[in-house]
């Protein structure tokens, strides 16, 4: 079988565990070469002593297949050190190509009690991360497009949550980040599009470190059966985005799990009401929108509800 990315050189942040893991290996198995990044803290709320092993280990993996891979350790959440991996990259491999920014860290807390730093933490690591690679990834495109007066290759692929699309009552932090993140890549695509660039979001539901309370509850398949919360699932769809064959795919947000892809629409207007004077006054407002919000459930956001409950149809 052909494979689609051979050729190609890819950084994967956060590729230590868990899904970034899994992507990194999946674009291995396609062709790429790879920069496995993982800063390599033990605790999911970022914290512990940094290590190599997670983003050595899955280096390993990906070279005992056949494949090629270079471990990174560095913070992507420090300017300087996203610079050094990008350069890392074009300095190993004479380019880079495909970009997929995984690496984030959880500080839970109700908004009522959170303390600014584990709002800063988050922020900086979940957003400011995303923003740091693609800021030198994407120096470094327009620079190639310039210099050969064409466009050139490049794919983002970057990791938002439906923590964003439906809410998240004890993570402001996180959802916050998340949303962050697809403005980022929204504004990215618009950009890039001209140097040949294309920048998409994923919304993964998966079972990772990162998620372990929240499918706590979810029993795994017995016997030999694929959970259909494993990373596996979203792999792939990284892997698509990732390769030529995506070249149309631009600034789209996607919810993927369990052999499942959803593709989700901008926001839509629902309503709206025009003011029968120069201006709204108090009364008009509420004799308009009362109404039209007063069959609405209790405590309903403005995101569809029901994107929590996709299913495989």
């Amino acid at each position: 079988m052909p494979l689609p990315l051979k050729g190609l050189s890819a950084i994967v942040t956060g590729a230590g565990r868990g899904l970034g893991r899994a992507e990194a290996l999946e674009l291995a198995r396609l062709g790429a070469a790879v920069i496995v990044n993982d800063y390599g803290q033990p605790g999911r709320d970022g914290t512990g002593e940094a290590s190599a092993g997670p983003a050595e280990e899955v280096a390993a993996e990906i070279r005992a297949a056949g494949g090629t891979a270079l471990a990174h350790t560095g913070d992507v959440s420090d300017f300087r050190q996203a610079r050094e991996l990008v350069e890392s990259a074009v300095a190993e491999f004479g380019k880079l190509d495909i970009l997929v920014n995984n690496a984030g860290i959880l500080r839970d807390r109700m908004v009522f009690s959170m303390a600014e730093e584990e709002w800063d933490a988050v922020l900086r690591v979940h957003l400011k991360g995303h923003f740091n690679t693609i800021r030198f990834a994407a120096a470094h495109w327009r620079e190639r497009s310039k210099r050969a007066g064409e466009k050139v290759y490049g794919r983002i692929v970057n990791t938002s949550s439906e923590a964003f699309l439906a809410g998240s009552a004890g993570q402001p932090n996180y959802a916050a980040a998340k949303g962050g993140i697809v403005g980022l890549t929204t504004s990215t695509a618009l950009a890039l599009g001209k140097y040949g660039v294309t920048a998409n979001v994923i919304c993964p539901r998966a079972r990772t470190r990162m998620t372990e309370d929240v499918f706590a509850g979810v029993e795994q398949p017995s016997g030999n059966g694929l959970d259909p919360l494993a990373p596996e699932h979203v792999a792939p769809l990284v892997g698509y985005l990732a390769s030529p064959a995506a070249a149309r795919v631009n600034g789209q947000l996607l919810v993927v799990h369990g052999g499942m892809v959803a593709v989700v629409e901008r926001p839509r207007v629902a309503a709206k009401f025009d003011s029968k004077q120069d201006t709204f006054t108090y009364d008009e407002l509420e004799a308009l929108l009362g109404p039209y919000y007063a069959d609405r459930p209790a405590g309903e956001t403005f995101a569809a509800v029901e994107v929590l409950g996709l299913g495989r149809g």
